[in-house]
Formats: C-alpha cells, structure tokens, sequence
C-alpha cells in the first residue's frame, strides 16, 4: 500500500511551477519500484509515463536515520481523489487511490545545508537533474548546487548571471543563487549534445 514515511507525519511537500502541481512524498521503505498516475491496466502498455524514485534520507524521532523511495508525483486539483497505480518487488501492478489536500506552507530554512528534492520542467525531457540536491543557506541567501544526468551543459544563465559547469565527466554540476524556493527557478542551459550548441529554457521546483 501507498504510505508517506512516518517521519514525514503522513505529510508530502507540493511546489507549483508553471500552473502544475507537483507533490513530493518520502515512503515508508523501497518496496514500491514505480508508480503511475492511472489505472493498472493501462500503466503495463506506458512504462515511458512510469514515475521512478528517487532516494531521500529520512530521520525518525528516535535519531534513527534511513535511504527510502520517494516519488514526485502530478496533482491536477487539490482535495480530489485520483488513480495512482503502483508496482513493487513482485512485479505485479495494484490500482490505488490517492487525493492531497490540507497544504500547510514550511517555514524558509534557515543557514546551513538542506538535502531538497527538485524536478525540472521544460526542454525536450530527455534530460533530468538528480533529486535530491544540496541548498545551502547563510544569511539567509540560498543557494542550490544540482547535478544533471547529462554531461551535455558546459554552462546556464540564472538570473541574468552566467554560471559554468563545475565538473567534468559524466554529469553536469551546477550551484545558482535562489530568491524564493517557493517559487520555481528560470534557468537558460546550454546544451551541446547536438553539435551546434543550443540554449534551452527551464524551470527547477523545489521540494523543501
């Protein structure tokens, strides 16, 4: 069954970019493998619609700390039941129920690091940035450092600065300022994987 993390008090974090809905929920282990927003039937013949997890660390109560699956998942209208199939270590998708209401808004984080889940909309979809990724905060300006899944960025533009790729290899590293983490950040990239680099426009929410 689907169940968000104790340590999260039952609570996912939403974040809206572009007018879309976006919910991030720590689960209560790695049992579920993936999750589709639909009926179970339909989410065998989609595998590309397929949400996949990503690893949050989670601290309980007693000090006790854990790596378990969380998802991002789309909420098209808040307070209204919808399908969200899943697929655990059996291999076997289920139909389950879900509806999120009752948003309560966190408080800013204050100075220091904060491991934050992010998602990143717009271009063709082919790239990603890993979740989570690192916010850090001192006198109360943030600062997020992120990793594409694409070695392909040798720079982008936020807030009107340009900021090159801090690493090399196989991954792409970056660290921007941000204004407001409640709000999605504008980002112009630079992609060079298609022989004539091309600068691509994105948005980056953050989970917090």
């Amino acid at each position: 069954m689907f169940h968000a993390n104790e340590s999260k008090k039952g609570r996912g974090t939403l974040a809206v970019v572009n007018g879309k809905m976006m919910l991030h929920v720590s689960l209560s282990g790695k049992k579920i493998l993936n999750l589709y927003v639909g009926k179970a039937d339909d989410a065998k013949n989609n595998e590309a619609d397929w949400l996949k997890p990503t690893k949050d660390k989670v601290t309980y109560e007693d000090g006790l700390s854990e790596t378990v699956y969380g998802f991002n998942v789309p909420v098209k209208k808040m307070d209204s039941e919808f399908d969200l199939a899943l697929i655990g270590k059996k291999g076997v998708w289920y139909d389950h129920k879900v509806s999120v209401s009752d948003i309560q808004k966190k408080e800013k984080p204050g100075d220091g690091n904060h491991e934050v889940n992010v998602f990143l909309d717009g271009g063709t979809g082919r790239a990603g940035i890993k979740s989570p990724a690192m916010l850090s905060v001192k006198d109360g300006k943030a600062k997020l450092k992120f990793v594409w899944t694409s070695k392909n960025y040798d720079y982008l533009i936020a807030g009107g600065k340009k900021y090159l790729n801090e690493t090399s290899g196989e991954d792409a590293t970056f660290e921007i300022p941000v204004e407001d983490i409640t709000k999605p950040v504008s980002v112009t990239a630079d992609n060079t994987a298609m022989g004539t680099p091309h600068e691509i426009e994105y948005k980056i929410g953050i989970l917090y």
